[in-house]
């Protein structure tokens, strides 16, 4: 039955409400259907394009009433671009369903007591409040189909975001409403550049071409750094782009640039060479200072990153005299952050590089109760790492998507910390997690934070407590 509804047309269907990952949801015939790119209160016709036992996908083909939560877009590039996909729906409704979100996932998959979910902390900025942008430059731009179907020639080099689900087609982008500063203006006049001077867009199936990627980062005390990614290492070429970013644009802070020869466009293992200026831009959350370098992470929202940051240090409730381990580090943005209100802080991440930038952040903030360490978790995190340190009081994780790994729950069973501080950019995987900590622990705070408006995505703090 499944596969005889493929390609049917549901008429005049009523969107009831928003679900994970940003999906709609309607009912025909009493299975789920879920619907992308509309709203709560949307009457449309949807074509379905897969079909199960238990529930049914479909694409809006035709809208006969709108929902009142709508919004006008504000980008060009809504509904082709997927960077943005809540643009059309109201800030508080989004707000709403990013909280809803994470008290379904909590009801759902850790299915343990909790208490009320505290309102979302939302963004004061809905617009340019990202930090970081990764530009893809194409020769095979994304066409629309109203220019298929007209029949002319178009420029078919690119420089923007990848299609979703697309990794060889580029949509070429005008103005992208995610970052400020002079991000907009780099991209559209290299662009111009390299059109005018005949330079290659990288071919991303054959795996050639001399411009592959370009980063933007900006910070909030108004340094940038561009890094321009080559794929061909030809010094004249690279020569003319590097030279052209810096006579045109003075306000760049860090220029950088990476030859890479590989088939992918991760760099971590590329030598990074400075062109002009410094290698790192510095980034400031209260009286510390970030030195952030061309490898390093840092949350991308830096203003939601402070309120995200001030959340796990209250929930922590430091009182000067604790031992803190901040798990999955990064750069150590968390554990410079508490360190004043702690007696000490040991940080551990995988990443080798971020590591020294952790410690990097401490030396230049003058903390010198912090001590980091390098290797996988569920690695380090053992009886043999426990002999040598001091049992925690508090714990802070927060770990990637997928969550942390089964052994290093168990281990933190093992510690019995009186306080586990969890921060999650995945309420799903955090709740699966917390089910297995209801073992000996309590839920007594949870708190959302929005770091991406116009998206799905939202982040938690939960505070645990053990069990006396």
């Amino acid at each position: 039955m499944s596969r005889k509804m493929k390609n049917k047309v549901v008429t005049n269907l009523k969107i009831e409400r928003i679900a994970a990952e940003g999906k709609c949801v309607a009912h025909h015939e009493g299975k789920v259907v879920f619907v992308n790119n509309v709203a709560p209160g949307d009457v449309v016709d949807v074509r379905i394009t897969k079909g199960k036992s238990s529930f049914m996908e479909g694409e809006a083909i035709a809208f006969h009433e709108y929902s009142k939560e709508r919004v006008e877009p504000f980008c060009s590039h809504f509904g082709t671009c997927g960077g943005c996909k809540w643009q059309h729906i109201n800030y508080e409704l989004q707000k709403t369903y990013k909280r809803q979100q994470v008290l379904d996932q909590f009801t759902r998959i850790a299915k343990v007591a909790i208490p009320e979910v505290l309102p979302i902390i939302g963004s004061s900025h809905t617009q340019y409040y990202r930090n970081k942008l990764d530009f893809t430059f194409s020769n095979n731009r994304w066409l629309t189909r109203e220019e298929i179907n007209s029949g002319k020639s178009f420029e078919r080099n690119a420089l923007g975001f990848h299609i979703p689900k697309m990794f060889d087609k580029i949509i070429d982008i005008e103005n992208c409403f995610l970052q400020g500063g002079i991000s907009n203006e780099v991209r559209n006049r290299l662009r111009e550049f390299a059109l005018e001077n005949g330079l290659s867009f990288y071919d991303l199936r054959n795996q050639v071409g001399l411009l592959r990627n370009l980063i933007i980062r900006t910070t909030s005390t108004d340094e940038t750094m561009v890094i321009v990614q080559f794929g061909e290492n030809d010094r004249d070429g690279i020569e003319r782009v590097m030279q052209f970013l810096k006579l045109n644009f003075p306000s760049i802070t860090s220029l950088l640039y990476i030859i890479n020869l590989k088939k992918n466009e991760t760099f971590h293992d590329q030598e990074v060479i400075t062109y002009h200026g410094k290698d790192y831009i510095e980034e400031k959350m209260e009286d510390l200072k970030f030195r952030i370098g061309p490898k390093s992470f840092y949350q991308t929202n830096s203003e939601q990153a402070y309120e995200l940051y001030r959340v796990a240090r209250e929930f922590a409730d430091l009182k000067g005299e604790e031992i803190v381990y901040d798990l999955y580090t990064g750069t150590g943005t968390i554990a410079n952050f508490v360190a004043k209100q702690a007696k000490a802080v040991i940080g551990i991440e995988y990443v080798e590089a971020a590591i020294e930038d952790a410690k990097l952040n401490s030396i230049v903030n003058g903390l010198d109760n912090t001590s980091f360490y390098a290797g996988d978790m569920k690695d380090i995190l053992k009886v043999e790492f426990l002999k040598n340190h001091p049992k925690p009081d508090v714990i802070i994780t927060d770990p990637p998507r997928a969550g942390m790994h089964e052994d290093v729950v168990k281990m933190l069973l093992r510690l019995e910390a009186p306080k586990i501080v969890y921060v999650s950019c995945n309420p799903a995987t955090q709740a699966r997690d917390i089910a297995l900590l209801a073992e000996k622990y309590v839920i007594d705070k949870i708190q959302p934070v929005d770091m991406f408006p116009q998206t799905y995505h939202v982040e938690n703090v939960v505070r645990l407590t053990l069990k006396s």
